[in-house]
Order: C-alpha cells, then structure tokens, then sequence
C-alpha cells in the first residue's frame, strides 16, 4: 500500500526532483508550491514534508498550523539554512529536520522512521453515540451507518478535536475560543455558537436535540465519550 505524502517546496526544480524519487520508492505525492490550504489537506496524509523558506506564509508558520490541525501527522522539516537557532525553533513543532543539500535514500530513511513511529501509536477509533466514528491518528470522521466520511472544515475539525482531547470535561465556551482561534474571547460574540450549530448539523441525528455536543448553558459544551 503507498504511504500517502504532503510536500510543500516552492522550488519547482527540487519538488519535481523529489516527488519523482519519492514515488519511484512506493510513495503517493501530493506536492503544492506554497502552505496555501495546506491545513485542509493534511488529514489525507500520513506525513509533511515542508521546506521553511516559502512564499507568502513561511515554513515554520505553516508547520505550526499544520500541527495544530492534525498533531498526530509528523513533519519533517527541510532548510538550507543551518543555524542552530532555526532548528531549536524548528523543532517546537516538527518531528524531524533535514538540511539541504540531501541524499534521498536519508530523506526515505527518516520519512519510514517517523511513520512507522506515529504508526506505532495508532490510535483505536473512539465512538461518538451510536453513529458516529472518529479515527482520532488521520483526524477522520465517519458515519457508521454508510460508512463514508463525514468532511468538515478546518475549524470544525479542531474544535472537534478539542473535545475529544477534554472527553466528558464541561468546557466554557471561553477556553474554547480562545484555545482554537488564539485570541481574547470579547463577551457576546458568536463565531464559536455558529461553528457549534455546523457541527452539529454534520453529527447529530437531529441538530436541535444534540446527543453528542452538550451545551450547558451559561457555562459552555460537553462531549461526552
């Protein structure tokens, strides 16, 4: 079965250099030229590879939001720059780091180490009522009626998983807020009430008699595992 990769280097000529070699070594690539709309598509793999110097959002502003969004994907972290200072901080967040210039029987050798070390920590499926599965290692939700994915959006997602990393804890609606979008909640506001609503229009049998996200009001949610 090919190991599913998310590769993220502006620079056309080693990209298609590495894509080729990864997939001639069994590998499905999945290669984009910037971080743009990364977050959405790291669910679908089982590693990043992620160059620090990119356009627009840089590498280690990607890393973090990738992590964030999926922290069971590991990241392997390349540069040409080798400053002891950029690997410290590199490493807050990435699983390993590789300096350019690279062989790639080294990038394929770190590559099967780190997956078969997520892979090793793979994680049993965690139930959601009766009808609703979440496999907590590829961040993927599915309907055990039909068997298909449920899709959510990035922000659905982690809020998703926020609950699942505080089962049966009555979180306010504050540490929600502030623990997904990074920032002060103002009292009054509204984003996280609508990003509930969505959810759970995805995964309650009926939305407006929630078995799966309790709302305990005046205080916060509940989900209850």
């Amino acid at each position: 079965m090919k190991r599913n990769v998310l590769y993220i280097e502006d620079n056309e000529k080693i990209g298609s250099w590495v894509k080729e070699e990864l997939e001639q070594r069994g590998f499905s690539v999945q290669w984009m030229l910037s971080g743009e709309g990364a977050e959405k598509e790291v669910h679908q793999h089982e590693i990043v590879i992620l160059d620090i110097m990119l356009p627009g959002l840089d590498g280690f502003t990607v890393g973090k939001r990738l992590k964030k969004a999926a922290p069971a994907v590991p990241i392997l972290l390349l540069s040409a720059r080798t400053s002891i200072d950029d690997k410290v901080d590199g490493l807050q967040f990435a699983d390993d780091y590789l300096t350019k210039p690279f062989h790639t029987d080294e990038l394929v050798a770190r590559l099967e180490v780190l997956i078969r070390r997520s892979g090793g920590t793979r994680s049993e499926r965690i139930s959601l009522g009766d009808h609703i599965e979440v496999d907590p290692e590829i961040q993927m939700v599915y309907d055990k009626r039909t068997g298909e994915e449920i899709i959510l959006t990035g922000k659905q997602h982690q809020i998703l998983m926020y609950f699942l990393r505080h089962p049966n804890q009555v979180l306010p609606k504050e540490q929600i807020y502030e623990a997904i979008w990074e920032e002060t909640y103002i009292t009054g506001d509204k984003t996280l009430m609508v990003h509930i609503r969505r959810l759970r229009q995805k995964l309650e049998r009926n939305p407006d008699s929630p078995e799966i996200i309790e709302t305990l009001k005046g205080i916060g949610y509940r989900v209850k595992l």
